[in-house]
Order: structure tokens, then sequence, then C-alpha cells
């Protein structure tokens, strides 16, 4: 059922119970979704208790929601808020691959393991595995996690495609995921392997007796748009495929459970979980127990990188920048705002990097020690170049804060930064210092440092971050506002910009779940009064007030509620006629967690992925995946489509 609201779509799809099919998203308990789930859910909790143990202490989560299971993932060390976020975006990257392989690879054989393609579907696998295990010692997880979900899929299918649990096997077939051992007994393209069944459907006991006997290893032929196949020969089955309605009829497919397959559907769905493990454990092996957390998306909390100008120009300002970055790494050691790495870009003139990364704070503190403000000269730099090497080094919602004080000459390269920031889903802020600069460039004939500042805005905007005019001696009171927005389990409740402002109120609910809540305002030449739900007022001249205090820095007002707040509907009125920025973040363990997707039709079909943002006018769904429950072995999921 699709309920149109907007243009969009939204279904909703439990994984736990209902019908029951092999299919890439939703349905029942043996998706490939669930399947996944399953052993991705158990191998974190044996990884999480090993280390647990390791440091003595015990692995007890406190309830069964995914939160509590990061919480004693972390450890009592891990102190404040815990945001399941992370690991349940790192979920649906992998989830969502199996649509991919549906979508992308349909009519491939070694994908699905049809048609007898048992050496070429290996090869996927292991190529695929050799390829997991390289990046996430790049530690490129988000296409770790990518390349797992396909190879995952491919792996699934062999259980339910081909005849290895007809053949009464009851462990997986461990040549699979080992390059080194031969594919042995496989049935040779003109021996056949099943009888014909007279109904044209699924017939019990097709397979022929003397392939059962001799253990010969088959699998169904698909055929999406021809019905040949070799003679003799098994077909997958099923409506898609043409194939099964050619003798031998029928197919020996387990992706759905029947009446009259009840035991094998149930065999392959044991059999492809158990094959998951497996798979898992040996990237785990090569991976190490603290670098598979990672792979998983348990962390104590995002990524920060720092972008910062050192050319000649920076030399009163990168001071003070490297006593901010300090004091923010000392304010976040041993919490669990602890950032799982730092991440640090150097840009000059002409030259800009190397990214230098590191999960030792004392390393990071190490390394921008070593930094020197020289060089450049024209005052334009390359910040963007430093950002786009920034963007594309980091992980998927990384923090990152550039500092600079100068116009960016590499302009050419803006909308590959937004399009950066919108794939990557991280956030960017920037401190631009130094009033003197912007006169040096107008004498010049350059851009004005306005102009430049609404390109650094425009580009903070789209990511969700902050764009803020301070001087070198204001500089360290901006450090409050990247300690905020590093914030373990952050939300953004309200974001909005008006270019030129005006007079308008804007209004946001805080529910019971909110803590922490602070009010962002960049802008010049501007009044604000904000109201709480029992009508009591506070004005942006009140430093401390009845709602909480207020905090100038350069071009930011930034409001801190007092913790007593009211829950309800709040109202924010602006006045100016200069552009302006507001922004209402918070801490809460309920995150919105989503991907835009398109459908496609198949033998599975299914949703996958939109290649970039969706098209204007165009009928789109949205995914969003909440992992409700944890449990040892279980597996609760709700997809909203």
């Amino acid at each position: 059922m699709m309920l149109p609201v907007l243009g969009m779509s939204f279904l909703a799809l439990v994984l736990s119970g209902g019908a029951w099919e092999f299919a890439p998203i939703g349905g029942g308990d043996s998706t490939h979704v669930s399947i996944t789930g399953t052993a991705v859910l158990q191998k974190v909790s044996e990884v999480c208790r090993a280390i647990a143990e390791s440091e003595g202490r015990d692995f007890t989560p406190t309830g069964n929601s995914a939160e509590e299971l990061v919480q004693a993932c972390l450890g009592p060390k891990a102190t404040g808020e815990v945001s399941a976020a992370k690991f349940k975006s790192a979920l649906n990257e992998i989830y969502i691959q199996h649509g991919q392989v549906d979508r992308d690879f349909v009519n491939s054989p070694a994908h699905h393991f049809n048609s007898e393609a048992f050496a070429e579907g290996r090869r996927l696998i292991t190529d695929g595995v050799a390829r997991i295990k390289a990046n996430v010692q790049k530690e490129n997880f988000q296409a770790a996690r990518e390349t797992l979900g396909r190879v995952l899929h491919t792996l699934q299918d062999f259980y339910s495609h081909s005849n290895w649990v007809d053949l009464g096997y009851t462990e997986p077939y461990a040549n699979l995921i080992r390059p080194d051992l031969p594919l042995e007994n496989l049935a040779d393209v003109s021996t056949p392997t099943c009888s014909d069944c007279a109904n044209g459907g699924f017939c019990s006991n097709s397979i022929l007796p003397n392939i059962l006997n001799e253990k010969k290893l088959t699998s169904g032929y698909m055929g999406i748009f021809s019905a040949a196949k070799p003679e003799g020969k098994c077909s997958h089955g099923g409506a898609a495929d043409l194939t099964s309605s050619e003798v031998p009829r029928g197919g020996i497919s387990k992706d759905e459970r029947r009446s009259d397959n009840v035991a094998l559907h149930t065999a392959a769905v044991t059999m492809a979980t158990t094959a998951t493990l497996q798979l898992l454990d040996d990237i785990r092996g090569a991976a190490g127990d603290n670098d598979y957390l990672r792979l998983m998306g348990i962390a104590r909390s995002s990524v920060v990188a720092f972008v910062i100008d050192t050319t000649g120009s920076m030399k009163d300002d990168i001071l003070e920048a490297k006593s901010v970055v300090n004091e923010i790494i000392d304010s976040k050691k041993g919490t669990q705002d602890e950032p799982s790495q730092y991440i640090l870009v150097p840009f000059n003139d002409p030259g800009f990097g190397p990214l230098i990364r590191t999960t030792n704070p004392d390393v990071m503190k190490t390394e921008i020690a070593k930094l020197k403000a020289e060089g450049g000269g024209d005052l334009p730099e390359m910040c963007l170049s430093g950002l786009q090497l920034a963007l594309t080094g980091a992980p998927a919602s990384s923090h990152i804060y550039v500092f600079t004080d100068a116009v960016a000459k590499d302009f050419a390269l803006r909308d590959t930064i937004v399009a950066l920031i919108r794939s990557t889903k991280s956030t960017v802020s920037f401190f631009m210092t130094g009033d003197g600069a912007g006169a040096r460039r107008r004498r010049r004939g350059v851009e004005s440092r306005a102009a430049t500042f609404e390109t650094y805005k425009d580009l903070a905007l789209a990511s969700g971050g902050q764009a803020i005019g301070v001087t070198k001696e204001n500089l360290p009171q901006a450090t409050d506002v990247i300690i905020d927005s590093s914030t373990s389990a952050l939300v953004t409740v309200l974001q909005r910009a008006r270019n030129p402002g005006r007079v308008e109120t804007f209004s946001f609910l805080l529910d019971e779940s909110l803590n922490n809540i602070t009010i962002y305002i960049t802008g010049k030449s501007l009044t604000f009064t904000l109201k709480n739900p029992a009508g009591v007022t506070q004005k942006q001249n009140e430093a401390n007030g009845k709602l909480g205090t207020v905090q100038t820095v350069g071009n930011l007002y930034r409001v801190r509620l007092a913790t007593d707040k009211q829950t309800g509907l709040w109202e924010i009125s602006m006045n100016s006629n200069q552009p302006y920025t507001l922004k209402v973040t918070g801490q809460s363990t309920i995150a919105f967690i989503y991907d835009f997707v398109e459908t496609f039709e198949g033998p599975h079909p299914g949703y996958a992925l939109i290649s970039g943002r969706p098209q204007a006018g165009k009928h789109n769904n949205i995914i969003i995946i909440k992992l409700l429950s944890y449990q040892a072995g279980n597996l609760s999921i709700t997809i909203l489509l």
C-alpha cells in the first residue's frame, strides 16, 4: 500500500513475522535484510563481549535497544549521551546493497549463483572480501560496508538457489570464502539434474536421485529474457523465470517457504545465516576487533576534521587556531564525545594537504603544533581544495571545521563541494578571521570579503554547519560552537536561512527526549525574541535571561537554554533586513535516518538507492531505518519507506 504525501511515498514493512520470502528487503523473517541483520548483530555482540573481557569489565546491555547495546559496548569510560545513529546508518548501508544487487545484476548468474555459475559466484565473493579487508585497512569503512552488502547477497543466494541443503549438508560450504580451496563435484553442463514437474510449478524431490546420491552440486537456471537452458537442467522457478516452462519444468528455488519445501527453505535460511557469520568472522580476524566495530558504525563519536589555512596572512591567527583545536581535543578526552578519529588538512597556495589522520588525540596535537604560517602572498588561497580533500578522505557524517582569513581562488570547486557534502552528509563550519584582510583584498580589486563570506555561508548551510566571522581575539570564544557541534547524539530541531532577511516568526517543538538545547543565529543588524510555551520571553541583548544565556561571538549569537526548559512549542521572532541563519540543536538518542530510494521490478522487486538527489516533481520514496530492539541472536527491525 502506498500513501502519497507531498509527492513522496511512505511504506511500512515489519521484518519480524508475516510473509516468508528470501527477498532483498521486507516481507518476512527470511529476507536478505533480516538474515544479514541477525548475523551482524550476533557478531557485534561477540566482539563487544570479547573487548569487554579483555578490559576486565562485563558486557551487560541494560536493555534491548541499539543505544543500550552501543553504550554497553563502549563501556563505562564513555560517559555522556549515546546515540546509535551511526550504528543504524552503517547497518542501512549494508542492507540497501541487497536491493542494488537485485536491480543492477538481475540477469547475472554469478551474482545469484544461478545457472551453475559456481566459479564465477565464488570469485565475486572472494574478490569482494579482499576489497573489504583492504578498505578497512585504509579506513574506507563506507566502501567496505557497501561491498559487504553485495557479497552477502551473493553468498546467501547460494543456499536458496543451489541444491546444497537438498544434498543433506548441515554446515555452510566453506570453499565459497576460501579461494585456496577447489570447488569440487560440480555437475557439468551435459549432466541432467532435474525431472519434469508436470504442473509447471514447484515439485518436491524434482532433483534426480543420482544427483543426490552422488552429491553433485547444481543450481537452477534462470531466464529473464530467454527460456533457453541446457537439456535436462533444473530451473530456478517462478513466474519471472522463463526457463521454468521448458522441460524439465518447475524449479528448485528456496527463496520462499511453500508447502512443498518448508524444511528446505528453513534449512537454507539457517545455512545462509551461519555462512554470513563465518564470513563476518573472517573479516573480523583480518580487521581486528576495534576496526571491526568501526566498520559496523560503533564508535564513541563522529570523526572531527580540521582544515587550516597556513599562509603567511594567518601568522597572527594560526596560534589562536592551534590553541582552539588543542582545547577541543582536551575537553573531549575520555568522554562519549571523544572523536573516533581526528583528521588534519592544511592548505596554502598553491599547495594543500597532506591529509593526516589518527585515532590518538596526542598525535593530533603534535601534528597541529607543527603547523607554520608561511607562503601565499596574493591572499586568495586553496581553501576549497583543502576542504575537498577532507570531504573525500573523511568518513560520512564527519564534522569538518575550516579556519581561514582569505577568499578562495578555487571557487570552481563550489558545486563539487556541495555534491560531496550531500553525498557524505558531513557537516562543514567555517571560522573566518581578520577584518584587515578584507580591506586589503578590496584595495587589490579582488572579490570583497562580504561576497566571499556569503559563499562560505552557503556551503556551511548546505551541510547544516555554521559560517562565523571572528577576529583573532575572539576566536577562542568560538570554541564552544565546535564543542557543541561535535557532541554525540546531536540532532537538528530546526534550520532556516533568509537572504535577504525579513521579519518572521519560527516555531519549533521540544519534546522530553531532548537535552542541551542550543540556538545559533548568524547575521548582522538583527534582533530576536525567544518565547517559551508558557509565554515567557527573552531578547538578544539579555545575556542572562529567564530562558537561558546569550553569548555573542563575531556575527554569531549562541543561546543556551536553561536546564529547566519546558517541553512544548517554542517561538523565535526574527527582525532583520540583512541575511541571517537560524539553527536549533539538542542531544537525543532518537535520530532520523533516511535514504531516497526508487522501486524496481524483476524476480525480487524491491527498493534501490537513488544516485544523486531526487528529481523535482517526480514521485519518490524515502526509506527510514529504525532499529527497535536488539537481543543476542534475535533482531527486530522496522523499515519505513
